[in-house]
């Protein structure tokens, strides 16, 4: 089964480039000005979240400088291992939401502390593929078109950060065992 994954894993985003190239070159469309056109679009956009992304790096620094982080894990930890989830990955659980480059760091740690094929570090790789950086979503790129009330936004991406918690859990237990 992991060498079926390790051999899809190689291919999928090469293929999947490939498939977008070829589906918008058949529907008439000029690809490569698209493209142009979508990079100056980035670039005008990257300007506008500037000030959100450095009041966010400035929040995460302190969240995790004041010892928060390790409060809340102690805290949380005893009814995530009832539900299985590792308490190792407890930070990047926790950081995920907030910050990809914090969790991204956090992920380089426990690849160091417990390798990239452990259990932990599977399970630590599912969760950043199947987790998204809901806070920073929310005010980036809320706050870049001006949109004050998020409604039930929050609340759906937190239930969707469970479900994919929960399922990177119950994928790497069928796939890869404990």
């Amino acid at each position: 089964m992991a060498n079926i994954m390790d051999i899809i894993s190689s291919f999928a985003i090469p293929a999947f480039i490939f498939i977008v190239l070829v589906y918008g070159h058949l529907k008439g469309v000029n690809v490569y000005e698209s493209f142009v056109e979508g990079a100056k679009e980035g670039f005008t956009t990257a300007v506008k979240v500037l000030p959100y992304m450095v009041a966010m790096f400035v929040a995460i620094g302190i969240f995790r400088a004041s010892g928060s982080m390790g409060i809340l894990v102690s805290f949380i930890s005893p009814v995530t291992e009832l539900l299985g989830v590792p308490a190792q990955i407890l930070p990047l659980v926790i950081m995920r939401p907030i910050s990809g480059i914090a969790s991204t760091g956090i992920l380089a740690e426990i690849f160091k502390v417990y390798g990239p094929d452990s259990f932990i570090g599977r399970v630590a790789s599912t969760v950043m593929g199947s987790t998204e950086t809901i806070f920073y979503t929310l005010s980036i790129y809320f706050g870049a078109v001006g949109i004050k009330k998020i409604r039930y936004t929050l609340w759906a991406a937190l239930l969707a950060e469970i479900v994919g918690l929960i399922a990177s859990v119950v994928v790497c237990t069928i796939v890869f065992g404990r």
